[in-house]
């Protein structure tokens, strides 16, 4: 098996597992896990965690092999095929997280950007090598990378193919936070867990609302900010965490 999906703690958690090709990508496994993303919508989970198996990789990127010999369209449905996975994650009305427990190279980063947050190993490396064989990323890369750490660090990251460790990561924005204990599964069910405590509807808003602030000039944002704002305070749960306050007490969400 090449793809594993467990919920724990209704944290749902996909693991890549082709650890001798350090858990590479090719399109049946990308068609899978396309396949657990729905289910994960479907569940009664709260949070995605996406990890690799093994100590050495997230994800290396692309089986390369299996990129070669084909026809321009066959290349472009390809390309398709990773940008709408890839999306299934950053469509999700739950928070995700990338574990990156080792490599994390093209298309693998280009899943973990998909991700509403990022968690590496000090040991981790992260790159968009394409440059180097000739091509340009294809799964989202050039659209993703730039809106999470500005235009000028892409540009150096696609443009170089260079890989960064875990701190530059860290530093330029591109991971949300480094491990500090010798358990990165257990601190990455942690950190969801703190984020998910809250109800899930104000969560879901909150996230399609920052999704948009990145493509709208900032009044038209603030439109949907106010749009977004109005639905949460009709949910039961804004009246819970309304009285809660006003009562001294924890609020107790029930998602609805």
């Amino acid at each position: 098996m090449s793809l594993s999906l467990e919920i724990r703690d209704r944290i749902a958690i996909l693991t890549l597992d082709r650890q001798d090709a350090l858990n590479a990508l090719n399109f049946a496994l990308i068609g899978e896990i396309s396949a657990k993303l729905e289910q994960v919508a479907a569940s009664d989970a709260r949070g995605l965690i996406v990890t690799g198996a093994g100590p050495k990789a997230f994800c290396a990127g692309a089986d390369i092999k299996e990129l070669m010999g084909r026809d321009l369209m066959a290349q472009k449905r390809g390309a398709e095929l990773g940008q709408r996975t890839f999306q299934k994650i950053a469509d999700l009305e739950i928070p995700s997280l990338a574990l990156i427990n080792g490599f994390c190279f093209g298309g693998g980063l280009e899943m973990a950007l998909g991700c509403t947050f990022r968690l590496a190993v000090p040991k981790a490396k992260m790159g968009l090598p394409e440059i180097k064989l000739g091509l340009i990323p294809g799964y989202g890369g050039t659209q993703r990378l730039p809106r999470l750490i500005g235009e000028g660090r892409a540009l150096d990251m696609i443009l170089s193919g260079r890989f960064v460790g875990a701190e530059e990561a860290e530093r330029i924005g591109l991971v949300t936070k480094l491990t500090e204990t010798e358990d990165p599964m257990g601190e990455a069910i942690a950190y969801l867990a703190a984020v998910t405590q809250y109800g899930l509807p104000a969560l879901a808003l909150a996230k399609s609302a920052v999704a948009r602030a990145l493509d709208l000039p900032v009044v038209e944002g603030l439109k949907i900010e106010a749009d977004l704002s109005t639905l949460a305070f009709n949910t039961e749960d804004a009246n819970e965490g309304l009285a809660a306050f006003v009562e001294k007490r924890p609020a107790v969400f029930k998602d609805r």
